[in-house]
């Protein structure tokens, strides 16, 4: 009986401090809708079906690598939930979903929302309820307006940064060439085409604008529009399916300008491929993700990671899908953000900490850059490397360029 009462004081001795302790963990919580202590529910709307629906394997990857923070243990040990609600490429159906989101499922904030007209219908809702909006799968120069917006949080290079790395290379490379620039007729492609004549220095050298609506069948009559005005440079401020389209249909007239695709469209199996691999070679785009095709990656630590990450968690996705790369990668942002956030989990101890990120380098980012914001400069990347199709993979070319 002794000994029995032995080992139950002792049992005691070790149980009491952790029950404790987890009383005064569960005490000292903060929760915000969305939020407890097993749970972490995150919200995303993605274009699981329309006219861009490549986008979707963002949110499929992303999601893949928080089943792989789970079953590491999660977020401070809480599980992260993502659930994903397509929009379709809709505005109006990205305000239904992310209503439901937030007013119905609670969720803590919206993740890696794809697409600038999308996130655009609920920039205004997201800010007054201020619920946090992170990580877009955008490049517009509006997402980086914490004085108006405070509650979005852009993620990748801007457009017009993009716009004006393009501006550079053109003034330095083709200085007396003629510009035609196919675009998407939104804030997307108006970014791109408003900052390449500022990069210019005037728009003067663009002697052909041909807009297309993403309801369009084709942007084949922009293509040949672009080509009767005499441009000898091309500008595809476009989506996958359109980039895809204006390439083919470049190759398939004989035509012979430079081309330069922006790069949410710099896919090898979405875009190069799909234009045909004799088309698509001498593309011109950018990066700031490494490139999983670049035979030089066989030996990058981490590229090995996610290599390892994608053999277990995707393992029928293509790996030459930059989007793979491109969700695993925001999807580790928003991860450093949670795990900063500690036992304060509300809304505004998640914004702060999603806007206060100092070189936090992760595996997939290209050598050199990290990510970088502060409260008064929302944007955590601006650094792109120029790259340029072989047609095998992207070959990285020039110097590294930040804004």
């Amino acid at each position: 009986m002794a000994r029995f009462a032995r080992l139950r004081l002792r049992a005691a001795c070790i149980l009491l401090p952790l029950l404790a302790a987890s009383a005064v963990q569960a005490q000292s919580a903060k929760y915000d809708p969305g939020a407890d202590d097993k749970t972490i529910k995150i919200g995303t709307t993605a274009p699981l079906s329309g006219p861009v629906s490549a986008f979707a394997q963002i949110a499929k990857s992303a999601e893949a690598y928080f089943r792989k923070v789970n079953d590491d243990g999660g977020v401070n040990g809480r599980r992260i939930q993502m659930i994903i609600a397509d929009d379709a490429y809709s505005p109006p159906k990205t305000v239904e979903q992310t209503r439901r989101l937030v007013e119905s499922e609670e969720v803590l904030l919206i993740f890696g929302g794809v697409g600038t007209p999308t996130n655009s219908a609920v920039h205004k809702y997201l800010n007054d309820r201020k619920v946090p909006q992170l990580f877009l799968g955008s490049g517009a120069a509006k997402w980086d307006d914490p004085k108006n917006f405070p509650w979005t949080v852009g993620w990748q290079p801007t457009y017009r940064d993009e716009a004006i790395t393009y501006a550079k290379y053109i003034k330095a490379s083709h200085a007396n060439a003629k510009i035609g620039v196919l675009y998407q007729n939104d804030d997307l492609g108006k970014d791109y085409l408003k900052a390449l004549e500022e990069g210019l220095g005037s728009g003067e050298a663009i002697v052909a604008r041909a807009a297309y609506e993403t309801s369009a069948p084709t942007v084949d009559t922009q293509i040949l529009q672009l080509k009767t005005a005499g441009a000898e440079i091309v500008l595809v401020a476009a989506t996958p399916k359109f980039a895809a389209q204006a390439i083919r249909k470049i190759g398939e007239i004989g035509w012979k300008p430079v081309t330069i695709i922006s790069n949410v469209s710099a896919s090898i199996s979405g875009v190069l491929e799909p234009a045909g691999k004799d088309n698509s070679t001498g593309v011109i785009s950018s990066q700031y993700l490494k490139d999983a095709t670049d035979p030089a990656s066989r030996d990058d630590a981490g590229y090995k990671e996610w290599l390892a990450f994608m053999d277990k968690y995707l393992p029928d996705a293509n790996k030459s899908d930059w989007l793979n790369v491109y969700g695993y990668t925001i999807a580790q942002t928003l991860v450093t953000v949670l795990k900063a956030s500690g036992n304060d989990l509300t809304r505004a101890n998640v914004l702060k900490q999603a806007t206060t990120l100092k070189d936090v380098k992760l595996p997939m980012l290209i050598n050199g850059t990290a990510v970088n914001n502060s409260p008064e400069h929302y944007t955590p990347m601006t650094s792109l490397q120029l790259i340029r199709f072989d047609g095998t993979r992207w070959v990285p070319f020039g110097d590294l360029l930040k804004n």
